[in-house]
């Protein structure tokens, strides 16, 4: 017998029983009242718990049938992009995230190369640092120290062959780097639009219908990236989804009175310290102490952490998008993840689960 006609027999014993303990209150009822009037208000009330029974055996086998199976309801699952280590698992985490509903989902999500494009035809898509390495906002000379940094680090960002703490120092020294020749650069804040819109980043495919969901339902959106946060804000804000319900977590700009850039505010945050970063914030995850259902998005090892600070998770699902090294890191991945997505550029699969809670 499976799992729906299980689901089904239950709810017909839960209204068998409601309707039997109705029948026993009513006859107790009966038998001490005598008067006409009273004989008419039991049946009343027989009427109301007859109704509450069939109503609680139609809503729970409503609600054990919105558990979906992954291949049979759910076709953007069957995507070759798509890579899941334990279906079965899943399937029992999004069937939590259904019963929760609403009130007790938070988004928690990385930003560059999650929720924006890694690339479009072929071509290799921007971070929120990328935009300004490209543009014509800073030199020649600076745009080349940048590059050369980007070569030496990224690849061991990316690296199969080390660990999270051995990358740790060196993405700090990337950043700390990086950050020193833009504020040698004298950045303007107000020529950040224009670069934006110059630039070639895209957001997923799916991502008006995956913010705006959100925002209709009231979902807290929570953007953790170690990216650039000004730029983010200015790329978001741009493709019209910087909703109310979306906070961003970053690295942001500290500008001078003349809107000149002349250092970065707080602690900095890399790719592999979003478990402390998380720590720190602590108290807008307290916030939403009842949202206690989490789906997760990011592209690295880095952002299984990003949810960290949550401390009363109850289902919780991990995305996570596979851009590069795919035959040495899927594996990692899928041991990780709970789903992996493969060189996808599409929120297709977040925005199908999203349909079922929503």
């Amino acid at each position: 017998m499976d799992r729906t006609a299980v689901a089904k027999m239950g709810a017909v014993a839960s209204a068998s029983v409601c309707a039997l303990v109705g029948g026993v209150v009513l006859a107790q009822y009966i038998f001490t009242m005598k008067k006409k009037t009273a004989c008419m208000q039991a049946l009343h009330l027989w009427t109301l718990l007859a109704t509450y029974a069939v109503a609680v055996g139609q809503n729970q086998g409503q609600k054990n049938q919105e558990c979906p199976k992954l291949n049979a309801q759910m076709p953007e699952f069957q995507k070759k992009t798509v890579h899941i280590k334990d279906p079965a698992r899943v399937e029992e985490i999004i069937c939590g995230l259904i019963k929760g509903g609403a009130a007790k989902l938070q988004i928690i999500t990385d930003f560059d190369m999650t929720l924006s494009r890694f690339s479009y035809n072929g071509k290799r898509c921007p971070t929120c640092h990328n935009i300004i390495d490209n543009s014509k906002i800073i030199t020649d000379e600076c745009r080349k120290k940048l590059l050369q940094l980007k070569e030496t680090y990224y690849a061991i960002e990316i690296d199969p062959a080390l660990t999270i703490e051995e990358k740790y120092p060196y993405m700090v020294e990337w950043y700390h780097k990086s950050h020193a020749l833009l504020i040698e650069q004298g950045l303007q804040k107000d020529k950040f639009a224009e670069i934006v819109r110059e630039s070639d980043v895209m957001l997923k495919e799916g991502y008006e219908n995956f913010f705006d969901k959100l925002s209709e339902h009231n979902i807290p959106v929570f953007i953790f990236s170690a990216g650039i946060g000004d730029i983010l804000e200015e790329v978001i804000h741009q493709a019209g989804v910087y909703h109310s319900n979306v906070k961003v977590v970053s690295n942001f700009m500290d500008f001078d009175e003349n809107g000149i850039l002349k250092g970065f505010k707080g602690e900095l945050i890399h790719v592999y310290n979003k478990h402390d970063g998380a720590l720190k914030n602590t108290e807008y995850f307290k916030q939403l102490k009842d949202n206690s259902n989490i789906i997760l998005l990011g592209d690295s090892q880095g952002d299984l952490s990003m949810a960290d600070g949550v401390a009363n998770v109850e289902h919780i699902l991990k995305i996570g998008y596979l851009n590069d090294k795919v035959d040495e890191l899927l594996e990692k991945y899928m041991d990780s993840y709970d789903i992996v997505l493969v060189k996808d550029e599409s929120l297709e699969v977040a925005n199908s689960i999203l349909q079922k809670i929503l």
